[in-house]
């Protein structure tokens, strides 16, 4: 059993010093301080006679030699007690002030560590792989109701209970999402059809396999954009003219009418394709492409448990991420907004050459477009207001969309608007299901390195939410499965004309406001799609693209109001902000990609500069007490003499230890190496001097001063104490810089103290050697707490001080 508080006594001895000091009388005065559990602590100097004062050093002595016996200890302390009786035998010339002794001795305690039993790590990940390999019926049970955990909740459905509220919230959410799956085809660059396959089936697969109740599951804005960015710079890679739109489908939009459009005149050989495929054709070819690799990464790091690469997107991150491609999205909607044709940019800078040639452009806009545009966008925003302040009495939210897009669609069908003003519409959509088609290798080459923050985004997005809605109705989510689910949302469809697919925080907050109880929900909303998708899809040709436009910008009210946060974000957390805002100007100004590369790295970057220029300070101690905060930071502390309390907020290793070492010479003003070489100097005049002394006899005088010219500097304090409270770990870099303060602070007679150190940092010493190879010297050089190795440094300045 070790000691590490720094007194060597004998545990008897000891508490039978503590008991003595118990008497009030003793209590008097502060003329001799001793830690809690020294029998002077408190002592009067008026009542202490010399008697007394001689058996209380005879007690220092045997506490730090610590070779006498227990009956010697016993036989000191009875001395202590004659005289303690006899002073309190004394009549005080004075009243004495009663003041309460605390009876706990804080230096009178003993820690021991456990003994940990070494794992065999080899028998451990043997025994895992053993019972991972074995099959039993009821393994084989447990691993298909993990992976398909509908098969444990759909059983105990409450039918009674929960149906109605999973069909409401369903109906609600199908009517969105029907109009914003349109819309979001144009962020896409795709045709509306498959952003309805998308919906369609995200919402049937992540019923089978999510394990979050209220989640909302499908097409999703910032998802949309990445997906059509890929899209865009490979359809013109491949020669595509960008700014041509698709050919318009004429006729009753059948699979059979429009399947001939997704083979034009261009008979290319593209990454392998040895077909003809047009440019609809291509554009799906990489979307599937680019989402089945998403998912595959996804579901790959769902096996090895790689779910923790979300811990580094931030809040700060994800927000500033979200903001600066909704910047990105309302850029590209503008030309739809006011019915102008300008060339489609594409690579970094992409927002402002956008905005460029909009303005150069803005002569040719639309006047029917640009009506039509105005008019949405207050009906939107005003009944997008109406809702959220009456939300409380609205037991489901307005469908306003599907009023906008019904109202508008019927004016521009019998107003003919796109024959009379040329106004773009959506044109045909075909109706039922195209043949589902093999994803192309060779495709999926060329979108490996697109997929991977596709599939990060995807999934951080889904699993936030997730948990957001599992804190909020008290159950849990298992974020592997998450991330297994969202795989398989991008996998499966993938197969099906379908693009990558995230949960969306509008269309899950709408989910939870209109009473959604289960993922049946997201079947009822699925339902709604089919409807469409069977029967009333070819209903929306006449629909505008400017009304589709308004629809998205009006769904990115809640990203661009992180514009008024910013203050309050500025006030809380200045770094934080900062990561924010280079995050959105990255993702707007270069591209979204590297915008949420630059956010990640740039956090990580703050992370490593607070932990090389973290705060130090010197402490100093809370009177009456036996704590000890940092001096500059509050007022009435009280230093303690002959000692220097060093605190270091954060770990030490080979980043900061230069920071470090400046920061103790800075705040101590001692640099322990240049006082070693200036004594040496000093030394070495003092040498020289006598020998001129040798050859010539100085006057008084003169040697007085030249005595005093060799004086060197004098220091002020005896012990430093080291404060390793905030410091986490050591790396080998950190253990030898303690050892090289150590040996220095040695060579001036300055001791060295670790206080507060945890289990973690105290083997790291031990394994650098700092207590020597037997760890000899340990109980003098550790302790757990600043009080105990203050009071260790005064028990040594009176020991010094006080003759035997």
């Amino acid at each position: 059993m070790k000691r590490l508080c720094g007194d060597r006594i004998n545990k008897k001895a000891e508490q039978e010093a503590c008991r003595l000091t118990e008497n009030p009388l003793l209590n008097s005065g502060r003329s001799i301080t001793c830690s809690k559990g020294d029998p002077a602590h408190g002592y009067s100097s008026t009542p202490w006679k010399a008697s007394a004062r001689r058996h209380w050093t005879k007690y220092l002595i045997y506490r730090e030699e610590n070779k006498k016996t227990s009956a010697g200890s016993v036989s000191i302390l009875g001395n202590l007690q004659e005289h303690i009786h006899e002073v309190n035998t004394v009549p005080m010339e004075r009243p004495l002030d009663a003041t309460t002794m605390e009876n706990s001795t804080s230096s009178c305690f003993v820690m021991e560590r456990k003994t940990h039993v070494k794992i065999n790590r080899k028998e451990v990940m043997l025994t895992k792989l053993r019972k991972s390999c074995s099959c039993t019926p009821k393994k084989l049970k447990n691993f298909v109701m993990d992976f398909l955990p509908v098969l444990r909740w759909l059983p105990k459905y409450q039918c009674k209970e929960y149906i109605w509220g999973d069909v409401m919230s369903g109906l609600v959410i199908g009517i969105i999402l029907v109009p914003q799956a349109i819309a979001y085809s144009l962020l896409a660059g795709l045709k509306p059809i498959y952003s309805l396959y998308t919906s369609f089936f995200a919402n049937i697969i992540y019923f089978l396999m999510g394990t979050s109740r209220h989640v909302s599951v499908g097409i999703f804005s910032l998802i949309s954009l990445m997906v059509g960015q890929v899209v865009d710079r490979e359809l013109l890679l491949a020669g595509f003219d960008l700014n041509d739109d698709f050919p318009p489908a004429t006729g009753d939009g059948s699979l059979q009418n429009d399947s001939q459009f997704n083979t034009t005149a261009f008979n290319l050989t593209i990454a392998g394709m040895n077909a003809e495929c047009g440019k609809e054709c291509y554009a799906i070819g990489i979307a599937t492409a680019l989402t089945f690799v998403a998912g595959v990464y996804q579901v790959l790091m769902g096996i090895f448990r790689l779910g923790f690469v979300s811990m580094y997107l931030s809040e700060s991150v994800l927000d500033g991420f979200a903001t600066g491609a909704s910047l990105t999205i309302l850029t590209a909607q503008v030309k739809y907004l006011i019915g102008i044709k300008i060339p489609r940019s594409q690579g970094h800078g992409m927002l402002v050459i956008t905005w460029i040639n909009i303005f150069r452009n803005i002569s040719q806009a639309n006047l029917c477009d640009v009506i039509t545009s105005a008019i949405c966008i207050v009906v939107l925003v005003t009944a997008k207001e109406l809702g959220d302040r009456y939300k409380h009495k609205l037991k489901f939210p307005l469908p306003t969309e599907l009023v906008v897009i019904v109202v508008a669609t019927l004016v521009s069908h019998y107003g003919k608007l796109n024959e009379v003003y040329a106004s773009s519409v959506s044109g045909a959509i075909p109706t039922g299901f195209i043949p589902p088609k093999v994803p192309h290798f060779n495709l999926m080459l060329r979108v490996a390195v697109d997929a991977l923050p596709l599939a990060i985004v995807s999934f951080v997005f889904t699993v936030s939410l997730s948990e957001m809605c599992a804190k909020k109705y008290a159950y849990t989510i298992r974020a592997n499965q998450e991330m297994f689910a969202v795989g398989f949302c991008n996998i499966i469809p993938s197969f099906f004309h379908s693009f990558a697919t995230s949960a969306a925080l509008a269309k899950t907050l709408v989910k939870t406001s209109t009473g959604c109880q289960t993922q049946v929900s997201g079947v009822i909303s699925a339902m709604v799609v089919l409807l469409v998708l069977l029967f009333l899809a070819p209903l929306f040709y006449s629909l505008q693209k400017c009304v589709l436009a308004c629809i998205i910008i009006v769904s990115l009210r809640g990203a661009l109001r992180k514009f008024r946060d910013v203050p309050a974000r500025y006030h809380v957390n200045k770094v934080d902000t900062l990561v924010w805002v280079i995050t959105m100007f990255a993702s707007a100004l270069i591209s979204t990609e590297v915008g949420l590369l630059v956010g990640i790295v740039f956090s990580m970057l703050c992370i490593i500069v607070r932990t090389q220029r973290p705060r130090t300070a010197l402490l100093g101690q809370i009177q009456d007490t036996s704590f000890y905060e940092d001096d500059s930071e509050y007022e009435n502390l009280s230093s303690i003499p002959k000692v220097k309390i060093f605190r270091f907020e954060a770990p030490l290793y080979y980043a900061n230890r230069n920071y470090f070492l400046k920061s103790l010479y800075r705040l101590t003003n001692l640099d322990p190496n240049l006082e070693v070489a200036r004594r040496k100097k000093y030394k070495k005049k003092g040498k020289q001097h006598m020998k001129k002394e040798d050859h010539t006899i100085a006057n008084g005088l003169g040697i007085g001063e030249t005595t005093l010219q060799l004086v060197p500097k004098q220091i002020d304090f005896q012990a430093l104490v080291v404060d390793c409270s905030s410091i986490s770990f050591l790396d080998t870099t950190g253990v030898n810089t303690l050892k090289e303060i150590l040996k220095d602070y040695k060579d001036l007679n300055i001791s060295v103290l670790l206080a507060c150190c945890n289990p973690s940092v105290i083997d790291s010493l031990k394994s650098g050697g700092y207590f020597g190879k037997d760890f000899g010297s340990m109980q003098e050089m550790l302790f757990y707490s600043i009080h105990n190795a203050v009071q260790f440094a005064k028990d040594q300045k009176l020991q010094a001080d006080c003759p035997v």
